[in-house]
């Protein structure tokens, strides 16, 4: 892709976004996102001497953001994701906790007369 086409991407998911460069869903800016695997914003390894990771850099075209969707999201949540699918049983545990998380928020909160609990999830809903 040209350059000229990316850097258009970019700026349309910012704009779609509100002019925020985070993860639409765990809100880390792409420097979050590299020092979440590991590395520093210029791609090289966080304490690679200790750990033997000195030939290992992220490469300079490595997306570590989508910006193709309707909002950004990184890597991490993309992985997250992907897991979910992967699950026999995700995408209905998804859609559950999400209800859950929409109308039902202090199931999920334990208050202090509470044990507790998670045992009762209903996925059938």
């Amino acid at each position: 892709m040209p350059l000229d086409d990316s850097f258009q991407q970019y700026f349309d998911a910012l704009d779609r976004a509100g002019d925020s460069d985070r993860c639409f869903l765990c809100r880390r800016t792409p420097a979050e996102v590299k020092a979440f695997f590991g590395f520093h914003e210029d791609g090289t390894p966080i304490d690679a001497g200790e750990k033997g990771l000195e030939d290992i850099a992220l490469d300079v075209p490595t997306d570590i953001m989508s910006y193709r969707g309707a909002r950004p999201v990184c890597a991490a949540c993309q992985l997250n994701f992907d897991g979910i699918f992967l699950a026999s049983n995700g995408l209905v545990v998804l859609a559950s906790l999400l209800r859950q998380m929409e109308h039902e928020r202090d199931v999920l909160w334990p208050s202090e007369d509470d044990d507790a609990g998670g045992d009762d999830l209903d996925t059938t809903r």
